[in-house]
């Protein structure tokens, strides 16, 4: 409560005033709806948006080439997507490129489902196995690759990756009797899981694979210049809503995102939350680092998606002017 004293300080004394700022309206398109995002819905749940004049338009994407999508045709304001979308579309438009103004998530959120079996899991279960990991070029997909070949296995020679469904489709289609293995992200995992007594989630990608910016915000230049606080007013409360999930009891926590996850129970969402705390899911600061970006950029290099010497500047892709005066905010 004390970290927040001063912050709450600040709003109440804007309130005061004899005049009160318009309302924004942030057109938000997220890449699929997990707790692997939280601080952003406890941001909006709690009203860490309304303090900032703001109001959320949330729309569920399914995938972060939609994402990209929305956002070059000025349907979205802002996207929540993968850092390699921008990156993709750098190499491949010669308009600009929409970029990503601050980081979400520290790692890849995915987690690995399995038959549950007399004896403890261990990679070396998934010789000869076929993984329903989501589309070519998306980061489960790509993280998950490079996390096993970290730890000494290959696709196509040790297991097999299939690569022909969307992310949001894995948990339907394993279910159907596809594949041996698949990733799903909270709290889809736990649901699941929840509802399968011979399913159990058997290792998280995150863990295996490391630090990477996984998820992060994503603008227009035109969306980011026109205001240039707004911006900064969207991380502020985002961060607020991280804050706040890393300083409430697990309880409130829960509660603050039972609005936007309504058919999950409140245990679901409790290990949801505990499952990605375990592993750091959540990035501590939206300031990305040039030494992620350049891990990001040599994951989708070793899946393929990117030429290996292929050059592409981190500050064609991001800016971190608007996380940087976040982070101040604070201090």
């Amino acid at each position: 409560m004390l970290l927040l004293l001063p912050v709450f300080c600040v709003f109440c004394f804007a309130g005061c005033g004899s005049t009160q700022s318009t309302t924004q309206t942030v057109k938000l398109y997220e890449v699929t709806h997990s707790v692997f995002y939280a601080p952003l819905y406890i941001a909006i749940n709690k009203g860490f948006f309304e303090d900032e004049n703001l109001e959320i338009e949330l729309t569920n994407a399914n995938g972060s080439n939609n994402v990209m999508t929305a956002l070059l045709s000025n349907n979205a304001d802002v996207g929540l997507a993968g850092p390699e979308t921008s990156v993709y579309t750098a190499l491949q438009s010669n308009g600009k490129t929409p970029k990503v103004f601050g980081q979400l998530t520290a790692c890849d959120g995915s987690f690995l489902i399995g038959k549950k079996t007399d004896k403890t899991f261990e990679l070396s279960d998934l010789a000869g196995k076929t993984i329903i990991g989501g589309r070519r070029g998306g980061m489960p997909a790509m993280t998950l690759q490079y996390a096993l070949h970290l730890a000494g296995l290959e696709n196509g020679k040790d297991y097999t990756l299939n690569l022909d469904y969307d992310f949001g489709m894995v948990a339907s289609v394993y279910d159907s009797g596809i594949g041996d293995y698949c990733t799903m992200f909270e709290p889809t995992a736990s649901n699941y899981i929840a509802s399968k007594p011979n399913e159990q989630i058997v290792a998280s990608i995150g863990k295996l694979g490391g630090s990477v910016p996984y998820t992060a915000f994503i603008a227009s230049d035109d969306w980011l210049n026109k205001d240039s606080a707004r911006a900064e007013k969207f991380l502020r409360a985002v961060y607020r809503g991280y804050r706040f999930m890393t300083t409430a009891d697990i309880t409130e926590v829960v509660k603050a995102l039972k609005p936007s996850f309504d058919g999950s129970s409140d245990e679901s969402l409790k290990q949801s939350v505990l499952n990605y705390i375990e592993i750091n899911a959540f990035a501590s600061t939206p300031v990305m680092t040039e030494e992620g970006f350049e891990r990001l950029l040599n994951i989708i290099k070793f899946a393929g998606e990117l030429d290996k010497d292929a050059n592409v500047n981190f500050n064609d892709v991001c800016t971190n002017t608007y996380a940087k005066k976040c982070v101040e905010y604070f201090i």
